[in-house]
C-alpha cells in the first residue's frame, strides 16, 4: 500500500509540474496568446501597408501616363497657378505652404 500512494504522489507530482509548464513554460498557453496577438497585429500593419503601396502604384502609374493628373497634381501640392488666377489658402494648407518657405 506504501508504495502505491508513492508512486501515486509521484505521477500527480509530474502532472503537476508538466500542467505548469503547459500553461506559463516557454511554450506554453500564455505565451502562445502574446505571440497570436503579435502576430494579428502584424497581419493588421501587413494589410494596411499593403493598401498604401496599391495606392501609392496607382498614383505613380496615374503620373506616369496620366498629362491631366499631373497638372492636377501640380495644382493642387505646388498651389501653381496661371496667370490670370490668384490662389487663397485657408488652414491647413497655409499653415503647411508656410512651413515650406522655412518660415514658422
Amino acid at each position: 500500500m506504501f508504495w502505491r500512494s508513492l508512486i501515486l504522489m509521484i505521477v500527480a507530482l509530474i502532472n503537476i509540474v508538466l500542467f505548469t509548464r503547459m500553461v506559463w513554460g516557454p511554450t506554453g498557453l500564455i505565451e502562445y496568446r502574446e505571440l497570436k496577438q503579435q502576430y494579428e497585429n502584424l497581419e493588421k500593419q501587413i494589410a494596411s501597408l499593403d493598401a498604401d503601396n496599391l495606392a501609392l502604384s496607382r498614383e505613380i502609374r496615374l503620373l506616369q501616363g496620366d498629362e491631366r493628373y499631373v497638372k492636377k497634381v501640380i495644382r493642387q501640392r505646388l498651389h501653381f497657378v496661371h496667370d490670370n488666377e490668384v490662389l487663397y489658402l485657408f488652414g491647413d494648407a497655409a499653415k503647411q505652404d508656410h512651413n515650406h518657405d522655412g518660415k514658422n
